[in-house]
């Protein structure tokens, strides 16, 4: 570890007295704002210093160790000291591994709830199809992690899939969990409306977007214009006889939101305006993650949809995450929502990318 490092982690262990010592003050204990917001930081740092105190003794006794070695003459003592020195070493190996890990910045976005959007892409009914398959696979994965789904709009076809679904994750971590899924996914398989048994090659875009809350976006209602209608089912035709479905356009940016699933426009408003503001939230941390993106080129990149991350090819049963080079053989599994080895590999990409930059 650099001096850097060592550097941080003394300011982080004496931030840490300093909390435990203002969580013993009378005055402290009797302000339960202050209370929640220290007590919250001395949780979030007890594993960094707790992780550097265990390191520090490993040092000292490696040290000592060592110190035997040179100087006792008895042939045994000196075996068992060589021996004690190789489990010194590879615990003091993975204690920095450990801490150079809990030095990562934690991004404050990824314990809130998920928005997910997914659209059809090129290959017309096929890519409709193949956003229904995403759905679903995302929907299982929920049910996995105990998650719960809430659909916030969407625009099914007549042959089934969707044009368009957009839905709310709600659980720990969500956000966080989901957002290397944001981006282009292919799928290569020969579609049912296909005679000929060619294979043809479709796509759907995946935005992942953190749910944002009142506090985090102000909306401005001068800055919107609300228009109401009568929902339409697939193929356009009416399914409400009143004017139920909302559109809400945020006139600064162009941003458009439809919601038409509810039979209340009350709630459809309420969803729309839910989906809005976190498109407004993300737009934020994406100027955000640009201006960083010229000090960390991030081989994970969660905000670039353009790119096209993931490949299904049916025909050889094989997945390809193309960002990390991952290639697994048991497509099926993955689409009724085994998605923990895809999403915990490209986590440990990006952690391994953060870290080269620590």
């Amino acid at each position: 570890m650099t001096r850097t490092m060592f550097d941080k982690l003394d300011e982080v262990e004496a931030r840490f007295e300093e909390i435990r010592r203002k969580l013993a003050d009378p005055e402290v204990l009797s302000d339960p704002d202050r209370l929640r917001e220290l007590s919250r930081e001395e949780h979030e740092l007890e594993p960094i210093v707790a992780t550097y105190r265990r390191y520090k003794e490993t040092v000292k006794a490696l040290d000592e160790a060592k110190q035997i070695l040179e100087e006792e003459p008895d042939r045994e003592l000196r075996e068992l000291a060589e021996e004690e020195i190789r489990t010194l070493e590879n615990r003091l190996e993975e204690l920095t591994q450990e801490l150079k890990l809990l030095l990562v910045p934690k991004d404050p976005q990824d314990a809130k709830n998920a928005i997910v959007e997914i659209r059809a892409g090129t290959g017309g009914d096929e890519a409709g199809l193949f956003a229904g398959d995403l759905f679903r696979m995302y929907s299982r994965y929920a049910e996995r992690k105990g998650w719960s789904i809430e659909i916030m709009s969407s625009h099914p076809q007549d042959i089934g899939g969707f044009k368009e679904v957009i839905f709310l994750v709600r659980g720990k971590n969500a956000y966080g969990t989901l957002k290397y899924e944001s981006g282009v996914h292919r799928v290569q398989r020969v579609p049912v409306t296909e005679a000929s048994g060619r294979i043809h090659t479709s796509a759907a875009s995946v935005a992942v977007l953190p749910e944002a809350e009142e506090v985090d976006v102000h909306i401005d209602p001068d800055d919107l214009r609300i228009d109401v209608f009568r929902s339409s089912g697939p193929g356009g035709q009416s399914v409400n006889t009143t004017d139920s479905a909302v559109r809400i356009t945020h006139i600064p940016t162009g941003i458009v939101v439809t919601c038409q699933d509810e039979k209340s426009q009350h709630k459809n408003k309420a969803k729309a305006l839910r989906v809005l503001r976190a498109r407004l939230y993300e737009r934020v941390l994406a100027e955000q993650r640009a201006k960083e993106v010229e000090t960390r080129r991030s081989m994970i990149r969660t905000g670039d949809r353009s790119a096209k991350i993931r490949t299904f090819n049916f025909p050889q049963n094989r997945v390809t995450d193309h960002r990390i080079g991952l290639t697994l053989y048991r497509l099926q599994e993955i689409l009724d929502g085994d998605l923990d080895e895809l999403i915990e590999q490209l986590r440990l990409a990006d952690q391994a990318e953060k870290l080269k930059q620590l």
